[in-house]
């Protein structure tokens, strides 16, 4: 797919106003006087929102898709201070092989160059050096980017190293890399509380992101009465994980952590499922939030645990999470992903909201106006960004559950559905229980 734009035609109020000419009477020193005044100011120009990604591919799709549709109901509604808004797309090829950075730069170039778009969603590609590539472009342009797939600490540690350069570059999902496997953590310790269960194998795929939470959770995870009794790191092109499992059961493991990203977390899944593995999985597996995995996995994935979106699950969160998912419904055949949820809220509320606030588009003002968002959105009770431009995560008590800001939220496939089974609190509040395999394992004894 190359480039795109979706120039709405829906009409502002401002443009909708029929353009007046005003007779004015006045008296001026005994005479009459005649004051022609024409309302025929031109209509305020559109404000352009450049989407950045790999249109062809599942990412890239939902980022557009999500942004499509906030830039639809937002103009619908007669825009943002009343101007129109205009979607430009350009294709980065960012989650092909050989993931080609120059291919990815050059199309970031010209949403900024040529396309003169106001604000960049960009999904940051599956590759680092392509986050990092396109961040510094728009540092180069002073041009405001929220990503929607870019995990890496390191994103948005450079807004704090080099604030003045990086400021422009805000995070809307996923959390990065250490909130993430401090979740991966909770949630351990949360199965730990239902299972008694305490020994772990790891199995995460070799990039940046599954390393880090890797690092971080071989530390803390002792510290918290857990074993670790096996670890791999496993290729981004293994599809056939005999083996691993076979090893992990092997080392005692009652608990299989995954940190796998893309379609092969459906293979995994079936070997698990297909062996009848004396284990419980619970980690990251994003295939395993779309809601068609229960198909594709022939309803194999049952009682599979995984990092999901209330979005995704249905999962009422807050007033906005269910409205969201019906319209992207509605208008594309098909339940949103994390990015498409994160690119729908970066346009339909967080950005909104800040323009309206600075009372204007102007880059250095929305910045500012951006730093201090406080927002409901279809994931968040309470969207608030860091100090580092990062998402700021954390639950509320059930006394003050308004407290919320993001939540790191772990599902469980039951009977073809998505049930909230972490925090133990969200799962307390749905009526929902964690379920074991139906077949033999450690929790038969």
């Amino acid at each position: 797919m190359g480039r795109v734009v979706l120039d709405s035609k829906a009409l502002t109020k401002v443009q909708s106003a029929v353009l007046i000419a005003i007779v004015v009477i006045a008296a001026v020193g005994g005479g009459v006087g005649y004051v022609l005044w024409r309302a025929s100011l031109p209509p305020p120009e559109d404000i352009r929102i450049g989407v950045c990604g790999d249109l062809d591919m599942g990412a890239g799709k939902s980022t557009f898709r999500g942004v499509t549709l906030a830039a639809e109901q937002l103009n619908a509604e007669g825009g943002i201070l009343g101007r129109n808004i205009t979607v430009v797309a350009e294709d980065d090829d960012s989650e092909s092989p050989p993931y080609d950075v120059a291919i990815a730069s050059n199309a970031l170039t010209k949403l900024v160059t040529v396309d003169k778009v106001d604000f960049i969603i960009a999904t940051g590609g599956l590759s680092s050096t392509i986050g990092f590539s396109e961040q510094e472009i728009c540092a180069d342009h002073n041009k405001i980017m929220f990503t929607t797939v870019v995990a890496i600490d390191e994103w948005t540690q450079r807004v704090l190293d080099d604030y003045d350069r990086y400021k422009y570059t805000f995070r809307v999902v996923p959390t990065n890399a250490s909130t993430t496997s401090s979740g991966m953590l909770g949630g351990i310790i949360t199965l730990g509380e239902y299972t008694g269960f305490t020994k772990v194998a790891f199995l995460f795929q070799d990039f940046t992101t599954a390393k880090t939470a890797a690092a971080n959770l071989n530390k803390t995870l002792p510290e918290n009465g857990f074993q670790i009794v096996y670890s791999s790191l496993i290729s981004r092109e293994v599809t056939d994980f005999t083996s691993y499992f076979a090893a992990a059961e092997a080392s005692g493991a009652e608990i299989i952590v995954p940190f796998i990203a893309g379609g092969v977390g459906s293979a995994f899944v079936k070997e698990w499922h297909n062996r009848q593995s004396p284990t419980v999985v619970w980690g990251v597996l994003t295939a395993a939030g779309d809601i068609d995995f229960w198909n594709l996995t022939e309803g194999k994935c049952d009682t599979v645990s995984f990092g999901g979106s209330p979005v995704v699950a249905g999962y009422p969160l807050t007033n906005k999470t269910v409205p969201t998912r019906d319209a992207y419904i509605q208008r594309w055949g098909e339940v949103p992903s994390l990015t498409g949820v994160g690119a729908y809220d970066a346009l339909r509320f967080i950005l909104p909201d800040a323009i309206r606030r600075a009372g204007t588009i102007e880059t250095e003002a929305v910045v500012k106006a951006l730093e201090k968002t406080n927002v409901e959105t279809s994931s968040a009770r309470h969207f608030v960004f860091t100090s580092s431009h990062d998402v700021m995560v954390g639950l509320g008590t059930v006394n003050s559950p308004a407290a919320d800001y993001m939540v790191v939220l772990e599902f469980q496939w039951q009977n073809g559905a998505q049930v909230p089974v972490s925090p133990e609190a969200v799962m307390l509040e749905t009526g929902a229980t964690y379920k074991y395999p139906l077949w033999e394992g450690p929790w038969s004894k």
